[in-house]
């Protein structure tokens, strides 16, 4: 048993410590990094992560739910820091981001595949960064001779032309939403989807004119409202289906989110199935189970014809 528990909340952050004779667990939520989505509390195993709805004030925006964390249930796994697609949760072991989850190959990374060619980004520093709904892309400028440039505007053309460009995305806090890849030139940048499905807003219950949704959307141009029936649409090229948008409707089935596919490492593990079942759904969990054990099978096969070939030799 811990020798402390500790919980702390403030307007930026909430913060839970366990404090024993020889470690220090932390786990750290980043409330500005936070949409208030369904992910880390469906991916928790032992149902500590809860989502508080705020009512809603007439005249204002909805606001995004709340998380809370139960400190009585949560064990500091590290799941919830693994699968928040926005890397709002931080979790450490003496100050370390130390995951035993991932250690011990029980639970999977997600990949966040991510290409940049910084060549090929535009020199209109400012333009390209506020591309990004979440201002993760940084960009500056290094002259031919090492000098760091932040804006090129009063340099001549062809000073320009000798500029370096130096791109970093802040990768740990991407959702993958592909607006960037979409809206710089082709070839600056490739995104691969975290997590696919489909999400779908059933007309007939979605009522004139809300835009819960929208408000809490945290992707830019992911829902919108059609001027000509009043309802929310949704624009499937750019939702990371994070399912924001579902915790803060107000009417049941009004909106319908399916995950059918997350892009992680390979694991074999029970708490990764139950995890994806919860995340996605049984028929979804089975399909990777399925794909699983094809490829196990084929590289079952190969290594007995690899031997045979071995034995003939």
């Amino acid at each position: 048993m811990p020798l402390q528990t500790l919980k702390k909340e403030t307007p930026e952050s909430l913060t839970l410590q366990w404090v024993l004779h020889v470690k220090n667990y932390k786990l750290t939520l980043d409330k500005s990094k936070c949409v208030g989505c369904q992910i880390c509390a469906l991916a928790c195993p032992k149902e500590a992560i809860k989502l508080k709805k705020h009512p809603k004030v007439q005249g204002e925006k909805t606001r995004k739910a709340t998380v809370d964390i139960d400190l009585t249930k949560c064990n500091f796994c590290g799941i919830c820091d693994i699968s928040c697609p926005y890397g709002a949760i931080n979790v450490t072991v003496d100050g370390k981001h130390l995951l035993s989850v991932l250690d011990k190959q029980s639970f999977p990374q997600l990949i966040r595949d991510i290409k940049i060619d910084a060549n090929k980004f535009p020199l209109d520093r400012e333009k390209s960064q506020d591309i990004c709904p979440l201002k993760l892309i940084k960009i500056s400028f290094l002259t031919a001779d090492g000098k760091n440039i932040q804006y090129p505007s009063s340099l001549s053309e062809q000073e320009r032309r000798r500029l370096s460009v130096n791109v970093q995305i802040e990768k740990e806090h991407c959702p993958c939403c592909g607006i960037c890849e979409v809206k710089l030139p082709d070839g600056a940048v490739y995104v691969r989807k975290l997590l696919s499905g489909k999400l779908s807003v059933n007309a007939e219950k979605c009522p004139d004119g809300c835009t819960a949704c929208m408000d809490v959307c945290p992707i830019t141009g992911a829902l919108y409202l059609s001027e000509s029936d009043k309802k929310v649409h949704v624009n499937e090229m750019f939702c990371v289906y994070c399912g924001a948008c579902k915790v803060a409707c107000p009417v049941d089935e009004a909106l319908e989110i399916k995950r059918t596919h997350i892009n992680h490492t390979p694991v074999r593990s029970g708490a990764w199935n139950k995890a994806l079942e919860r995340l996605t759904s049984s028929t979804e969990m089975s399909k990777e189970l399925k794909t699983k054990g094809s490829l196990k099978a084929r590289e079952s096969v190969k290594k007995r014809v690899g031997l045979k070939s071995e034995k003939c030799a």
